[in-house]
Formats: structure tokens, sequence, C-alpha cells
């Protein structure tokens, strides 16, 4: 049968001023993966600033803004979620609890929000469109029956993400062994070819830049998620780094979610936002570089770097100053033949979650 969506949905509303308890259970739309139901990290180190949406647990968090995202999670607990979201709860007499995350998740419920999303440089989703918006769903007991079918692929999905998580653990601990004890005799700004700040190029007015925003990194996979075409006249006025394939983003805005890339796109006229720091790795040391600014010890001193409010920042110049090991010609060559081996492990993770993702599409879009 065909449903406007608020026939599907409520839009839970409720908001309060956080407490300073609120801190630690604070979701904001950072902490939502897109393609993952799950809320992997959660609480916020400064102080949650301006009324929050109230959630339950259970309840679906969906990232209205950025949209092209697709970040949807449901709620671990009770608590407080960023008002730039909309909280959702199912109309048990239309939709199915279990189906609900699933269908909320799904390629026919984004393309459609997407599509109403308003805006330029953070297209968001608004509830006076989205609950007119018309969904076909199948039988409440068709549901029971996807649902069951969904959770349980996806539950070998989350499996082999811990594989995926577990493999970079033992790269940490392989690469701490490696340089525990060595004398850090020297700097990040050694290794790579120059700060590349500002680098501006004269475009047409009607040439199209795709751009690269902090939102449009995965933290979990250091993958970028989503690239934003825009007509040069129309384009944001922080666009303004030129990137290429192979450089590192790393970014200086809030440093502990770990918003860190390598870019793997050929696109022509790339830029990205000035929120990153871009790295242009040096012959041989982008693996090493890699595992430098994804270490927690990194992490740690960016984030006791770190100075301002709700967004706590750093400088590039604190990026580049960061004190390190200085590897021997040997010791590259060692950290590349360990990162080469871990890659084809997790490439191969990868696959299988791509495939199931395929098989979870293919189960909802029935």
């Amino acid at each position: 049968m065909v449903y406007k969506f608020d026939q599907i949905a409520y839009n839970i509303t409720t908001k309060r001023t956080p407490t300073k308890d609120d801190m630690l259970t604070y979701i904001g739309l950072e902490h939502l993966e897109s393609g993952c139901l799950n809320v992997g990290s959660y609480g916020s180190k400064v102080e949650i600033k301006g009324d929050k949406l109230v959630m339950t647990k259970g309840d679906v968090l969906l990232g209205k803004r950025n949209a092209y995202l697709r970040r949807a999670a449901i709620a671990p607990h009770d608590g407080l979620f960023s008002a730039h979201g909309m909280i959702l709860r199912p109309k048990e007499k239309v939709i199915d609890k279990s189906f609900f995350p699933f269908f909320i998740a799904s390629d026919i419920f984004f393309d459609e929000a997407v599509r109403i999303s308003v805006g330029g440089l953070s297209p968001t989703i608004n509830w006076k469109d989205l609950k007119e918006v018309e969904f076909t769903l199948p039988s409440l007991s068709e549901q029971k029956v996807l649902a069951d079918k969904l959770w349980a692929a996806y539950r070998v999905k989350e499996s082999y993400k811990k594989l995926l998580a577990a493999t970079d653990d033992m790269l940490k601990a392989k690469f701490k062994e490696m340089f525990g004890e060595e004398e850090k005799n020297g700097r990040i700004a050694d290794l790579v070819c120059g700060e590349i700040m500002s680098v501006k190029k004269t475009y047409k007015p009607e040439d199209i830049i795709s751009y690269i925003d902090i939102s449009s990194v995965n933290a979990e996979t250091n993958r970028i998620i989503g690239i934003t075409d825009y007509i040069v006249k129309s384009a944001p006025s922080r666009a303004q780094q030129c990137v290429q394939y192979g450089d590192i983003l790393v970014s200086t805005t809030r440093p502990m979610n770990r918003n860190i890339a390598i870019v793997h796109s050929k696109t022509k006229n790339l830029v990205a936002s000035t929120g990153f720091c871009v790295l242009r790795p040096k012959e041989g040391y982008s693996d090493y570089l890699m595992t430098i600014v994804k270490s927690n010890e990194y992490t740690m001193a960016m984030c006791d770097k770190a100075t301002g409010g709700v967004y706590p920042a750093v400088n590039n110049s604190d990026v580049l100053s960061y004190r390190i090991v200085i590897p021997t010609e040997k010791i590259l060559t060692k950290i590349s033949n360990i990162y080469t081996q871990a890659d084809a492990t997790k490439e191969s993770l990868r696959k299988s979650i791509e495939n199931i993702d395929q098989v979870i599409k293919s189960l909802i879009n029935q």
C-alpha cells in the first residue's frame, strides 16, 4: 500500500537544555556513520550548547543535514541528539518496528530525502516536505519476514567490520613495537611536499568543482563517502584548497573524531574544505603518514592542543610540527610490506561487506 511519510513515522521534536551529565551520552551527527545502524561512539568533551532533541533508546536518528551522506542509526540509549538531526519513531499499525530502521536507511527513503533537501552548502531535509512524500510498503506480515532476513545479514556485516577493526589494531600494535623506543627525530612536515594551503585556480563561472567536506569522510574506513559538485559561481566560499589523488586529508576541527582520508579520486577540479590540513606525502611515505595521523598518540596530542568551544580545532602548524620518528629506508620497506599484506586482507573484508550490502538492498527493494 501507499502511505504518506507522516502515516509511517512520528517526528519527535521534544527538546531540552543539556546538563553536564548529558556530555557523556550526547549523540551528534558526527557520531552517525553512513550505512551503519549502530552508533559506534558518543559523548562530547566540550560543553553542549543550545537545546537538543530528546531521544529514547530504540528511536531512529536521522542526519537531516547533508542528507546525501545517508546517515541513520538506532539510538543506543536515552539522552540528547543533535538539533541538526531528526528523531523518528514508527507507527506500528503501518510499519513493523524491526523493519523500520532498514526502511529509513534504504535507498528508497534516502533518494526521496535527498530530492526534497533544500539549501546549497548543507542540503537539509524539512519535515513539512518529508511528511508529504509517499512510499509503498509491503504488508506487516511481509515486513516481519523481511526484518528477520535483514537483521541476519546485518549481523554478518557487523562481524566483518569487527575483523576490519581488528586488522587496524594489529597494524597499530606492530608499528608501536617497531617505533616504541625510537627517538623522535623529525616532524610530519619533513615527510610532505610542503603545505598545500589555499592553492587557488582560475575557473570559469560555468565550471563544476567537486567539494570534499569534513562530513564527507568516514572516520572508520578513512574513505571519502560523499563529494558534492558545485557550479563555480555558486560554490562555497571556503572551498579553496585544490587537492589531488594521493593527498591525505586530516581534519583540524574536532580532532577527536579522526576525520582522516586518502584522496582516491582522480576527479578534475577537486577541492577540499579549509577544515582539512592537506598532506602531500613524499614518495614512499604515504602508508607511514597514515599510521601516524590515525594513531591514538597523535589524536590525543591534537586534542590537547585544540582550542574553541563547540568546534575545538588545531592549526595546520600543529599538525605539521607533530614530532615523529623518521624511518630508515629498511624500516620504510617493512612498513610498506606490512601495509600491503594488511590492505589485501582489508580489501577482501570490504568486498564481503559490499556484497552483504547488496543483499540488504535487494531485500529492502523487493
